[in-house]
């Protein structure tokens, strides 16, 4: 089952400089969604606001009816077993096995016997292109590439209703990000989750993505159907897309 993940008026600073400026957002549920824009533009405080890492100084955050700003810690961590999160740099527990990483929100957030959570994590192995001869290493023994498939087997491994994947093809190759793309995609048609992706990568944000949210300067400035972003007239989208140097977007320069 997925949900509707909903942000309005979302604003956070930090000493006093705003980072987003009150942020309307709608991760529609069952659909996929890619949150795109230029370095600097808030995308990453954006995520941590969604999943409670960090708080927001005002608006809300709506996971279906339920209001983080709402949850005291207890129900919040309740509330964010039920997310699934591939981090950008993996973030894979160095002193458990890969099939004890996959089985990770399964045996401490679900409770799930050890055996049978090896039986899921196995599984979920396969599902993302590894085979049971990994699942006894430690991630230190694997490729790069193999420690992204484990990191989405952990995201997926528990079937939650919303995934978030914070820029899932950084750094691969383009085989390979084709590879995990075709994965994530993969995921997300068998489970039905909401899903919520950051990427720098337009090819993949025009071909993965039911819909496309920009971000810039802390604000959101367009969100629709990916299939719509060509004939769009916004100039900050048009920009952003077309890999434009000139346009309303001017490149940061200085701390």
């Amino acid at each position: 089952m997925s949900i509707t993940v909903s942000a309005r008026g979302v604003v956070k600073g930090f000493d006093g400089k705003p980072v987003l400026r009150g942020v309307d957002l709608d991760v529609q549920q069952g659909r996929s969604t890619v949150l795109v824009g230029p370095s600097s533009s808030g995308k990453s405080v954006l995520l941590k606001c969604l999943l409670g890492l960090m708080p927001m100084d005002a608006g809300h955050v709506r996971y279906g009816d339920i209001d983080l700003a709402g949850l005291d810690k207890g129900a919040l961590e309740r509330l964010m077993r039920g997310v699934g999160v591939l981090f950008q740099q993996n973030a894979l527990f160095d002193s458990l096995s890969v099939w004890e990483n996959v089985a990770f929100t399964l045996i401490h957030g679900r409770g799930m016997r050890r055996r049978e959570a090896r039986g899921r994590a196995l599984a979920t192995l396969a599902a993302v292109g590894l085979g049971p001869k990994v699942a006894d290493l430690s991630p230190a023994e694997l490729s790069g590439g193999m420690q992204k498939r484990v990191a989405l087997g952990r995201a997926i491994a528990a079937e939650p209703p919303f995934l978030v994947l914070d820029d899932p093809t950084a750094g691969l190759d383009p085989i390979l990000t084709g590879t995990i793309v075709s994965l994530i995609h993969d995921a997300i048609e068998r489970t039905g989750a909401t899903a919520l992706a950051v990427t720098s990568d337009m090819t993949i944000a025009r071909r993965s993505f039911d819909r496309l949210a920009m971000l810039h300067e802390g604000a959101i400035v367009w969100q629709g159907a990916t299939g719509d972003i060509d004939a769009s007239d916004n100039a900050y989208l048009d920009q952003l897309i077309n890999q434009r140097a000139q346009g309303p977007i001017r490149m940061r320069i200085g701390a």
